[in-house]
């Protein structure tokens, strides 16, 4: 009997059940394990991942400013209230993720924590940074093209260097981590995506701002479908070590 696939998620307030849907995509042989601050200590939490084989890191509210050594906490969109325990915790998920060679997929916010977790920084908001608006509106999100990355993993694993993508974020990175490489940029040159800069001896990374858990083309659309299929094949080897 094939083991089961246990792939640990963060819970995120903001359109959580998309996500167990697209990563499961019916089959019953992947388990989904719901990683929450609120429920978890640091030490239960890093009892969970060890025995995981992937994760995810999810959207949602903006990371705390001090995080990435910013004063300023009232930007335009920002959030009536950020989440310090989230962010606490889910930069801990990541750091022993990378501590057991998980394979990591970080969405939206999770892109934007995984920068700041490894030193880079974000841009508060981008309409004021002079950027077009990149948010979701009427609860519908947003749709742009992505250039992607010549020979990155990203590109590898769409097949293309040009895709179309969703869209449901007002901030991004601006100075990117000394450890990643950007694999994608929207066509006002907001950074879409990031993976490890030296993939050598290191975790499949795959980080990205959009959300293809969510795309209405999700069934066909190689930045939905391809990066599920790839991030399970990833989860699939750990698994099987």
């Amino acid at each position: 009997m094939e083991k089961k696939l246990r792939i640990g998620l963060t819970v995120t307030e903001a359109r959580h059940e998309n996500y167990p849907v697209w990563l499961k995509g019916g089959d019953e042989n992947i388990e989904i394990v719901e990683l929450h601050w609120d429920k978890h200590s640091l030490d239960e939490a890093w009892d969970e991942i060890e025995d995981c084989d992937g994760i995810v890191l999810s959207g949602g509210v903006d990371v705390h400013p001090e995080f990435y050594g910013n004063e300023r906490t009232d930007y335009p969109n920002g959030p009536a209230e950020f989440n310090k325990m989230r962010d606490e915790f889910e930069m801990h998920v990541f750091e022993t993720a990378l501590n057991f060679n998980h394979p990591v997929l970080a969405i939206c916010r999770g892109l934007q924590l995984v920068n700041v977790a490894l030193g880079g920084q974000l841009m508060q908001d981008l309409e004021e940074g002079g950027n077009k608006d990149h948010r979701r509106h009427n609860e519908v999100d947003g749709q742009h093209e992505v250039d992607i990355v010549k020979e990155s993993l990203l590109s590898q694993i769409a097949g293309s260097t040009k895709g179309n993508i969703n869209s449901a974020h007002h901030q991004g990175v601006s100075v990117v981590a000394e450890e990643l490489m950007v694999n994608a940029y929207s066509p006002d040159f907001v950074i879409e995506g990031a993976e490890w800069k030296d993939k050598s001896d290191k975790p499949f990374l795959l980080a990205v701002q959009w959300h293809p858990e969510r795309m209405a083309d999700k069934e066909t659309n190689p930045l939905s479908k391809n990066i599920r299929e790839r991030f399970l094949e990833e989860v699939r080897k750990q698994a099987a070590k």
